[in-house]
């Protein structure tokens, strides 16, 4: 069956919004041919620097002819119904339409057969329609167009069964007709050709010196460099991000190597990894011991007859001069202790409503000593030290030049200053984590400041009333929020988040509110959303952590953490899920009884009024599990807890089997209903089972 061969050739597209718009363009296209009526077998997307490709097999030649039918009124209806329903068909007479006997009598009815167009017809539509659809994070006009596109757009081609769509391009000011023509590598094969289909295409395009698969370019780039580094002795450093956004930048990679003057190895490695891969996209190669070797790998895009020696001097003194900066910074840098540039940040503003950088760093220290004294081995004098200096190298030369060392520049200021190691690395790690990939800090005095730093945040945000709504979070609070969730379980640190959240607003001072009282329940309950998504993340059942939190006062989250934990082993046991599905059978009872009787049935039995061994059997087993797991929940013992609950199944699966609820002696009834409902007061001592899903 047909195929159709889209590209369209542009300047280069920035490698981070490549995959993504090869991806939307293959949906746009994709839906578009199904609404048209037009199936295909499959679609496939690539994208390289100047081109986005779409491959679609299978298309039929023309779209299937439909019939449309339309029940209009009874033959019998008034004219002017009848007259109506002609007219909006455009018809004259009745007799134009069918009659039809139906189980209400006789209808008109019209029947309109619609021939399928051609699919050269419908695609050159279709075409513009997607790319005219086609969403960039950043777009541009060019020239006197009113078009806009991510860059100045060369040429459409669109080829359907191997010959070119009569169709074309409106730029807003100037028309782009489709072509079956294309070019290849912008330097080594500049010529135009002509193709006829998706393997014609990939096939001239190879020998034009373009690789269209990315993921083929990254496995060429990554084999060469660690080809070249292994017959020097020498691996790369793993970088995935590097090595994608490398793929996107050639048509063509050819891996080389180049050397670091001998003077700059001195510098700090993340300052020569951060200042090649920032601004040069180079790799760095690592020695066997794991140090940063004198050498780096580049991907150049063109190969050239001395095999890429004008290239690599060329990179060479790039780097050259950006080291040198990177050199001066650093020795400029060392001149002025940390503690002398922390003055500066009363002139860096932290946000409008929440004051400076220095603010919030004494907002920081206050709670940072606070959280200190909550835990084991985080010394204070080192805590309050390292809260002091936490920001101060964001006023540095180095961190100006490259914001991403914030904080890595501050360790290796500290050390050169004299400060312990504790502060040292406390003022390096206090960002972190910052993702679910991210390491998290595990040193006490770290994770003492890395805390108060992100609860800070939190709450002072939340007191000004800037939250995050829908997939806006413009100051990363949901991340934020992740980081505390990470630092306090991952540390099996045991800090309520109430108390730590009162803390940080206590140290507010002069911040207004502008939310409401249940400002920090607020906070709470974004806590646990966040929670949620951490531990779903991990194949924790979410119902169970709602289980636990709807029973309020639970913000120590190991302690959390470890009921979800036991709730889960008991509803995995015999004993627990027939637990769940007996309470679920009593609150059903119970919620609907009270609906008809429009009355509660809270509150104890009364023991005089039972009349059946089953019920005081039960009553007496739900008296014996509430104390006993109160105690265990006092001790913190869960398991234990959950083993009290356990003791209940056989109590209750023996009153429903024996017992009828609803008896005609409406006192009986009534005390009978109260038990029930003891059922679900006494299972809500560990959770609110009625959150549990099953």
């Amino acid at each position: 069956m047909p195929e159709l061969l889209l590209e369209i050739f542009s300047e280069e597209i920035p490698a981070r919004m490549q995959a993504r718009a090869a991806d939307e363009l293959k949906r746009l296209v994709s839906d578009a041919l199904k609404a048209a009526g037009l199936p295909f077998d499959n679609a496939v997307a690539h994208a390289t620097p100047r081109r986005l490709v779409l491959a679609v097999n299978g298309l039929p030649e023309k779209q299937p002819d439909l019939s449309e039918e339309r029940r209009g009124p009874r033959v019998d209806a008034p004219e002017k119904a009848i007259a109506g329903f002609l007219g909006s068909a455009g018809l004259k007479s009745v007799d134009e339409c069918e009659t039809r006997e139906t189980e209400k009598g006789a209808f008109l009815f019209i029947v309109t057969e619609k021939k399928g167009e051609a699919t050269t017809a419908v695609l050159p539509g279709l075409i513009a329609d997607a790319i005219n659809a086609l969403s960039w994070a950043k777009s541009m006009r060019w020239a006197s167009n009113g078009f806009r596109w991510v860059r100045p757009l060369h040429s459409v081609l669109a080829v359907f069964d191997g010959k070119l769509l009569d169709g074309q391009l409106d730029l807003q000011g100037e028309i782009l007709p489709f072509t079956d023509q294309t070019c290849g590598h912008r330097f080594m094969a500049p010529d135009r050709f002509p193709v006829t289909g998706f393997a014609d295409y990939q096939s001239k395009l190879a020998n034009a010196k373009v690789m269209l698969d990315r993921q083929a370019r990254r496995d060429v780039i990554d084999h060469g460099l660690a080809t070249l580094a292994e017959a020097e002795g020498l691996t790369v450093r793993n970088d995935p991000g590097l090595l994608d956004e490398v793929a996107g930048l050639v048509d063509w990679p050819v891996v080389l190597a180049g050397d670091i003057d001998q003077q700059f190895m001195e510098l700090p490695a993340e300052v020569l990894t951060s200042s090649m891969r920032a601004h040069q996209k180079y790799f760095s190669l690592l020695t066997a011991d794991g140090a940063l070797a004198p050498r780096f790998g580049v991907v150049a895009n063109m190969e050239t007859a001395d095999g890429g020696a004008q290239i690599v001097a060329g990179n060479e003194r790039v780097l050259r001069a950006r080291l040198a900066d990177a050199k001066f910074f650093w020795d400029q840098d060392r001149k002025h202790s940390l503690a002398s540039r922390a003055p500066a940040l009363k002139d860096i503003v932290f946000h409008a409503k929440l004051g400076t950088l220095d603010e919030k760093v004494d907002r920081v220290q206050a709670l940072a000593t606070d959280l200190a004294g909550r835990m084991s081995g985080a010394d204070k004098d080192r805590v309050r030290s390292a809260a002091r200096l936490c920001k101060a190298d964001l006023v540095t030369g180095m961190v100006g030049e490259f914001p991403d060392l914030q904080g890595i520049m501050g360790r290796y200021y500290a050390r050169h200053d004299g400060e312990h190691d504790d502060v040292a690395e406390a003022i390096a790690e206090h960002y972190a984590p910052q993702g679910p990939g991210d390491r998290c800090p595990t040193a006490p005095v770290s994770v003492a400041l890395a805390l108060a730093d992100k609860i800070d945040t939190l709450v002072s945000f939340w007191l000004i009333d800037e939250k995050p709504t829908g997939s806006r979070d413009p100051f990363a609070l949901r991340r934020a929020a992740l980081g505390v969730i990470r630092l306090l379980v991952e540390n099996d640190v045991r800090i309520p988040l109430r108390q730590a959240f009162e803390a940080a607003r206590d140290n507010a001072g002069s911040v207004q509110s502008e939310a409401g009282e249940d400002t920090l329940a607020e906070l709470l309950d974004f806590f646990a959303d966040r929670l949620k998504v951490h531990l779903r993340e991990q194949g924790v059942r979410h119902d169970l952590i709602s289980a636990v939190f709807a029973l309020g006062g639970e913000d120590d989250l190991v302690r959390l953490l470890a009921r979800v934990e036991a709730l889960g082993g008991f509803l995995g046991t015999e004993d627990g899920s027939n637990l769940l599905v007996a309470y679920k059978r009593a609150a059903n009872i119970v919620r609907i009884e009270e609906k008809k009787d429009k009355k509660s049935y809270n509150g104890g039995a009364n023991p005089k009024a039972f009349t059946q061994d089953e019920e005081e059997t039960l009553y007496k087993a739900l008296e014996k599990a509430s104390a006993a797991a109160n105690a265990a929940l006092e001790a913190e013992d869960f398991a234990g807890a959950m083993t009290a609950m356990a003791d209940l199944r056989a109590p209750v699966d023996a009153f429903f089997d024996q017992v009828t609820v609803n008896t005609e002696d409406v006192d009986v009834r009534a005390n009978r209903l109260r038990i029930l409902s003891e059922i679900g007061s006494t299972l809500h001592h560990v959770a609110d089972f009625s959150k549990i899903e099953g």
